[in-house]
């Protein structure tokens, strides 16, 4: 642990760039997919009281929860390309992991798709269940998969894993697992405090107050364990504006301010994985077994020449992602309310209509 401010002196440029970009996209998803993650896993029967409510959720997330997705996979394709050893050493190293998460996903989107296809209880209750279930595997190993990759792994020179096929299976795994699922579970409280109205709103702010200090104990534990091991004077001050955010956050949902809520904890994550990623570099992927194995910005990224040409793509394309999910989430801005929701109709029926008014 030092306080050094100056961490980028004599680091190279464009690999230095792409890493905050790799940051930026990755704390974009965590914000983000985070609170309709949390939206997912509250369509439990533990939140929701009947299946109006779950409804309710489901539509405060429907015109942005695949959206949201976007920023992990054009996270993961910016790794691929500015970083690829650190993608290469990361994906197979993480082959199992992954493999779920990726599951997880699939199953999470079909679910969502097809709950509404069928007016029928059984039907809709296993949809539910697999909604709440896939939402919280997913936050489960991505968080699991960020905390082995700013604690590291166990890999060799080569940048291969040491090990078999489970030797990822350690600590970080559990803290980096529940960060992630304690904070996405707060961010969606916050949001349906946020997105709706009526009693459902009201429970969320109060669960909210109520269990946040306990839900993210472990993602402070994370971001503290970063700092006292790699720590420096720029990840320290991310780690005390975090504190900060996350306090002025709790006070706002005491007080009923629902949109300030959700901005501190947004700022909270923020700035925590700032805190995370500014004691990880410029180390990009470290080895717990050697630290003069571990991959860097500098032995792990691709030529100047791919770097400029990426940047200049990426000075294109990331405003119309930015100006395309701003406008989204201001067309759907509007509170819900159970009342708002019409009454369930089966899909089934609804494809024979065209026929019937044929035959009439």
């Amino acid at each position: 642990m030092n306080f050094d401010f100056n961490i980028f002196a004599g680091q190279p440029t464009l690999p230095t760039i792409w890493f905050v970009v790799v940051g930026v996209f990755w704390i974009g998803y965590l914000i983000l997919d985070s609170f309709d993650l949390g939206v997912g896993m509250l369509m439990s029967r533990f939140f929701a009281k009947n299946e109006q409510e779950r409804r309710l959720l489901l539509n405060t997330i429907g015109p942005v929860w695949d959206g949201n997705e976007v920023w992990v996979v054009t996270g993961g394709a910016a790794t691929f390309a500015a970083f690829p050893l650190w993608y290469a050493s990361l994906f197979s190293a993480l082959y199992v992991p992954l493999t779920l998460a990726l599951l997880a996903l699939i199953f999470r989107a079909v679910a969502i798709e097809y709950r509404g296809k069928k007016n029928d209880e059984r039907w809709i209750n296993g949809w539910n269940t697999a909604i709440s279930v896939s939402s919280f595997f997913i936050a489960l190993l991505v968080g699991a998969l960020l905390a082995l990759t700013s604690i590291g792994l166990p890999i060799n020179s080569n940048g291969d894993r040491v090990g078999g096929a489970f030797a990822w299976a350690s600590w970080p795994v559990l803290l980096g697992g529940l960060s992630l699922v304690g904070f996405s579970l707060m961010q969606g409280l916050a949001f349906v405090a946020l997105k709706t109205d009526g009693e459902i709103r009201h429970r969320a702010r109060a669960a909210l107050v109520r269990l946040l200090p306990i839900a993210l104990l472990p993602i402070t534990g994370w971001v503290l364990y970063m700092q006292f091991t790699t720590g420096n004077g720029v990840s320290w001050l991310c780690t005390i504006l975090a504190v900060v955010a996350v306090a002025l956050g709790w006070l706002s949902a005491k007080a009923g301010r629902e949109g300030r809520a959700f901005a501190g904890l947004s700022l909270f994550i923020a700035f925590g994985a700032l805190a995370i990623f500014t004691a990880l570099y410029p180390n990009v992927l470290p080895s717990t077994l050697d630290a003069s194995h571990s991959l860097t910005i500098a032995n792990a990224s691709s030529s100047e020449y791919t770097l400029g040409v990426m940047s200049v793509v990426g000075l294109m394309g990331l405003p119309v992602i930015l100006v395309y999910q701003g406008w989204t989430y201001w067309v759907f801005r509007k509170r819900l309310r159970v009342e708002h929701i019409p009454a369930a109709h089966d899909a089934t029926d609804l494809a024979k209509l065209p026929n019937k008014v044929a035959a009439e």
